[in-house]
C-alpha cells in the first residue's frame, strides 16, 4: 500500500487514510456514494448458508457508513473441480441476503481458483452530512455493540468437531444478520463514531476508532455479550491464529493487567460480518437500547465500555468477575 500513488479529489469525503469502512465520493450536496468490496473463504461447509454470510459481511460496511446499500456485484473465485451446483447454491445465498437488504445484484466476476472464495462489491448511498465515520469518539460517551462476538472461536470449534449444535446455529444466525436494523437504530442519534466488527477482532477495532479519536476506550469484558460456547473454547484453547495476530499488531496499546487470558482471546478473535460498534453521549444511550429492543433485533446488544480523556493506553480493559 505505501508504494500507492496518493489521490486528491474535493468530493472524496472518505478515502483510506483514517482506515474506515468504505470510501465515500460525494455526487450532489445531498447524495454521496459508499464504495465497498470483500469476500472471503468458506466459514460453514453450506453453501447457501456460506453465501448469506459473506454477502452479509460486505454489505456491512455500507451500514457501518451509514449508509444504504443499492447495488451489488458478485466477486467468486471457484475450483474446476467442485460440482457448479455449489456455486449456483452460495450465489443463491448472496442473491437472497442482497434482495433482504433492499438492494439489486447486477451480476460480476468469476476467476478460477484452487479454493472457493465469495463475496461482493457494493455501491450505496448516504447524505454527505449524515456519513458515520470510524473517529470522533468524546470523553464521556457510551460504547455499544450490535452483535455477540465469539465467531472465530466457534468455528475453530467447529474445525475440531467439538462445536455444540447450540453454538453453531447461533453463531450462524449472528454471521447472515444483516446490520440493516441496527443502523436504522443508530442513525437516529447523535453518534459520534461507528465501525463494524471484522477480522481485527473487538480489540483491533477499538485501537483504530481510540486513536483516531485520540482518546481512550474503556471496556468491561464481562458486560460484552459473547456467543453460546464461545468463553468455554477459548478456556479449552480453540483460539484461531488470527487472534494471535491481531494481538501481536496492537497488545501494546492495550492495558489488559488482571484480565483472565480466555477474556483475552475472546476479544482478539477474528469476526465475520460482525456487529456495528459505535460511541454516543450519555444522555441517548438508554433510549438507544430502548430502541433496538423495539427493533426485535436478531442479535444480542451489550452497552461495553465509555470513552474517556486520553491516557497512556488506547485502550484498558477491567474484570469485574473472577
Amino acid at each position: 500500500m505505501g508504494k500507492l500513488p496518493k489521490f486528491q479529489d474535493d468530493r472524496l469525503l472518505v478515502g483510506i487514510e483514517t482506515s474506515d469502512d468504505a470510501a465515500v465520493y460525494q455526487i450532489t450536496d445531498e447524495i454521496a456514494m459508499i464504495q465497498t468490496v470483500d469476500f472471503f473463504t468458506p466459514v460453514v461447509d453450506d453453501p447457501y448458508t456460506f453465501g448469506q454470510i459473506a454477502a452479509a459481511n460486505s454489505l456491512s460496511d455500507i451500514y457501518a457508513m451509514g449508509g444504504e446499500p443499492k447495488v451489488a456485484l458478485n466477486i467468486v473465485g471457484f475450483p474446476n473441480c467442485l460440482d457448479p451446483e455449489i456455486l449456483g447454491d452460495i450465489l443463491a445465498g448472496g442473491a437472497d441476503k442482497v434482495k433482504e437488504a433492499g438492494a439489486v445484484l447486477v451480476g460480476g466476476h468469476s476467476v478460477q481458483d484452487d479454493e472457493p472464495k465469495y463475496g461482493l462489491c457494493v455501491s450505496g448511498f448516504v447524505h454527505p452530512k449524515k456519513i458515520f465515520k470510524n473517529h470522533g469518539s468524546k470523553p464521556g460517551d457510551v460504547l455499544i455493540l450490535t452483535k455477540q462476538i465469539g465467531s472465530g472461536i466457534v468455528n475453530t470449534a467447529v474445525k475440531a468437531e467439538m462445536a455444540s449444535k447450540e453454538a453453531v446455529e447461533e453463531a450462524v444466525k449472528v454471521m447472515s444478520s444483516l446490520n440493516k436494523k441496527g443502523k436504522e437504530v443508530i442513525e437516529k442519534y447523535p453518534v459520534t463514531a461507528c465501525t463494524d466488527i471484522t477480522g481485527f477482532g473487538l480489540l483491533g477495532h477499538c485501537v483504530e476508532m481510540a486513536s483516531a479519536s485520540d482518546v481512550t476506550f474503556s471496556l468491561h469484558v464481562d458486560q460484552i455479550a459473547y456467543l453460546q460456547g464461545a468463553m468455554e473454547y477459548a478456556k479449552m484453547g480453540l483460539v484461531p491464529a488470527g487472534a494471535y495476530q491481531n494481538r501481536e499488531y496492537s497488545g501494546t496499546q492495550v492495558d489488559m493487567e488482571g484480565v483472565e487470558e480466555h477474556y483475552i482471546d475472546l476479544l482478539y478473535d477474528p469476526q465475520t460480518s460482525g456487529g456495528l460498534l459505535v460511541s454516543v453521549p450519555p444522555e441517548y444511550a438508554d433510549e438507544m437500547l430502548e430502541e433496538f429492543k423495539r427493533k426485535h433485533m436478531d442479535t444480542t446488544v451489550s452497552v461495553i465500555g465509555t470513552v474517556e480523556e486520553k491516557g497512556d493506553k488506547l485502550i484498558r480493559l477491567y474484570q469485574e468477575n473472577r
